[in-house]
């Protein structure tokens, strides 16, 4: 059991997104993983319902945020990195490799000039590796490609938050085919985590849970060695990338793959409005195969 930190998750139905607060025990000092910016689709609209319930336990909380982190720009909800920092503070930050998927992403959008796949518009861009404070409490950033180029997982006080790399033990793991991504990198990134003390919680950013359970969201490197359908002890590359591939062409485009890739790679802000102060999102068309 973690000591140092405390760690409550916020489950959205709408998108089976699993957000977190952490924070140091000690000093107060809190990062919030993933939010989610409500967005409903039929009207264009987006709410922050989601992102208030987390702003209003760290008021209670007494909490100061640090840090606001993605495990990588996802395709199935938009952040509210952007509205809690405004509301918060805290630093936006991402893995380094964001700025593959924003290259990848601004010619399919065919984004404004002034949009650069730099990654500046995060605050810090992690290394494979790096090692940061969050209070008194070091957390590392450890790559782990092969979802998106860009995932990234946070090590700290046994725990892990492993993003989309990993999903609970009955549900295996996610896709490998959006761009940049690749199924046997997947596998080598997922055996890393598992390599792990047994003991470690993982903590996954999404459960779409198989009828007869409710959500869940926290596990450990034993329980997913023993018992990931997909990638548990036993299971080799070869075995999980033929799996892998012949699933994923089955799958549908995620519903709200446009909107959110297009915010999500600008760390949660809308896009720049139009000159009646509107912003429009866009729809590629015949882009996506």
């Amino acid at each position: 059991m973690s000591v140092r930190t405390t760690i409550e998750p916020f489950f959205d139905s709408a998108t089976g997104t699993v957000s977190y607060i952490v924070w140091d025990t000690a000093t107060r000092a809190a990062a919030i993983i993933d939010p989610v910016l409500d967005f409903e689709f039929r009207s264009g609209s987006t709410q922050t319902a989601s992102a208030e319930r987390i702003i209003q336990r760290v008021r209670d909380a007494g909490l100061s945020v640090q840090w606001i982190l993605e495990t990588h720009a996802h395709a199935d909800h938009l952040s509210s990195a952007r509205h809690i920092q405004g509301v918060l503070g805290g630093r936006i930050a991402i893995g380094e490799n964001i700025r593959q998927v924003q290259a990848v992403f601004k010619k399919l959008y065919n984004l404004e000039r002034t949009f650069l796949p730099d990654g500046s518009q995060f605050d810090h861009l992690f290394k494979d590796g790096e090692v940061f404070q969050l209070g008194s409490v070091p957390v590392t950033a450890l790559l782990v490609p092969g979802h998106t180029p860009a995932d990234m997982a946070y090590v700290l006080d046994g725990a892990v938050f492993v993003g989309d790399t990993l999903f609970m033990p009955d549900v295996g793991s996610a896709r490998a085919d959006f761009p940049g991504g690749d199924a046997a990198t997947l596998y080598r990134s997922m055996r890393r985590i598992l390599a792990l003390p047994p003991e470690t919680r993982l903590f996954v950013c999404h459960d779409y849970p198989p009828a007869g359970r409710g959500p869940q969201w926290e596990t450990t490197v034993a329980q997913q060695r023993a018992m990931n359908i997909h990638v548990r002890d036993g299971i080799d590359e070869a075995q999980f990338v033929a799996m892998r591939t012949a699933r994923d062409v089955t799958l549908e485009v995620p519903t709200l793959i446009l909107p959110s890739i297009q915010v999500n790679v600008r760390a949660g802000r809308l896009p720049p409005p139009d000159d009646n102060g509107v912003s429009y999102l866009r729809i590629p068309l015949n882009a996506l195969g």
